[in-house]
């Protein structure tokens, strides 16, 4: 039976893997990257992690992932800036 926590670790790995080397979260992003991958490394070998232990994973990615994406900047509101300015 797939577990769908697994299958949500499998998605924010790849989503953490994709931060720009140039956000402050990356190196973060990359040591929980790490966690994450040895998650499902004991799942595939028949040993999952806690429930616990994934929700925390999940979390820490989330929120990772939230804080990165604030470092984004807003494309629409640099538009306009430029537009305003003569």
């Amino acid at each position: 039976m797939p577990n769908p926590r697994i299958d949500l670790l499998r998605m924010l790995t790849k989503r953490l893997e994709r931060l720009s080397v140039d956000s402050t979260w990356a190196r973060r992003a990359c040591g929980l990257r790490g966690s994450l991958i040895k998650a499902l490394s004991a799942d595939d070998e028949g040993t999952p992690p806690s429930a616990d232990h994934l929700d925390l994973l999940i979390e820490h990615s989330f929120e990772i992932l939230s804080k990165a994406a604030r470092e984004i900047p807003d494309a629409e509101r640099n538009l306009w800036n430029s537009i305003k300015k003569p």
